[in-house]
């Protein structure tokens, strides 16, 4: 499902974006803490209070998520890398991560679409740079 690139590209990132639908149908985007999840192949969002945040509720509402890495690897010259998965999400408890996380929560993304831009070859012109767009 994801590049070896890719798989690296997220094991050397320590914050990704998490948009959210609200149940009155606007958009919530949030920084959270991340690791990909080889047994399942998802990516799994932990955090401080999980359970009681309102990207969790929104997740169990409308499982309807997509999911941003991007960072700047450098500005002289300009480079740009960017990894989006679009995908259906779970909002579980009760789930013992081994990474130490704060609470038994996660939010289980489910990769149906994956967007990559610049993480296999970051260090090319940027307009000669481009997407890997596939459904998974």
């Amino acid at each position: 499902m994801f590049t070896e690139a890719e798989l690296e590209y997220l094991a050397g990132q320590p914050l990704g974006r998490l948009a959210t639908q609200q149940p009155n149908g606007t958009l919530q985007v949030n920084p959270v803490g991340f690791r990909y999840n080889p047994a399942e192949k998802t990516i799994d969002v932990t955090g401080h209070n999980l359970s009681r945040s309102k990207k969790f509720r929104n997740v169990e509402a409308n499982g309807r998520v997509a999911f941003v890495v991007d960072d700047l690897p450098s500005t002289d010259p300009w480079r740009v890398r960017c990894l989006e998965i679009r995908g259906q999400a779970e909002a579980l408890t009760g789930v013992n991560l081994p990474d130490n996380h704060f609470d038994d929560a996660v939010i289980r993304i489910h990769p149906k679409r994956i967007l990559a831009f610049g993480v296999e070859d970051w260090d090319r012109e940027p307009l000669e740079l481009e997407k890997n767009i596939r459904d998974v």
